[in-house]
């Protein structure tokens, strides 16, 4: 009596599997919100993508590269940002004490003339 051994079938292996997911890509995205009486108190934004990068910019997904926190400069950016901001809020000062400047000489000239 003769036992054949089966072998299990046409099974793809773990490198097949990988391979068709990143030539395909997935996507995975959920947002989770904890809030208590309407205030929201938490936030976590899931993006998960699971693709070559060939792959994801085909599908039009490319956020890495505009990501500041993902750049190599992120520190950079981020105190050009702050000075950039400082500098701001001190124009918005000095224009705002020359507005008052300028409508109090405006109220006492208008006062000598009458």
């Amino acid at each position: 009596m003769a036992y054949d051994i089966q072998s299990p079938a046409q099974g793809d292996g773990l490198a097949d599997v990988l391979e068709r997911i990143l030539n395909k890509g997935v996507v995975i995205a959920g947002d989770v919100s904890v809030s208590l009486v309407g205030i929201e108190l938490l936030t976590i934004r899931l993006r998960l993508l699971i693709a070559t990068v060939d792959k994801a910019k085909e599908m039009g997904i490319n956020w890495w590269e505009n990501d500041p926190r993902l750049s190599a400069q992120a520190d950079t950016l981020e105190a050009q940002n702050t000075a950039l901001l400082d500098r701001i809020d001190r124009l918005e000062a000095a224009l705002a004490t020359q507005t008052k400047e300028g409508s109090v000489a405006d109220d006492h000239a208008k006062t000598s003339i009458v």
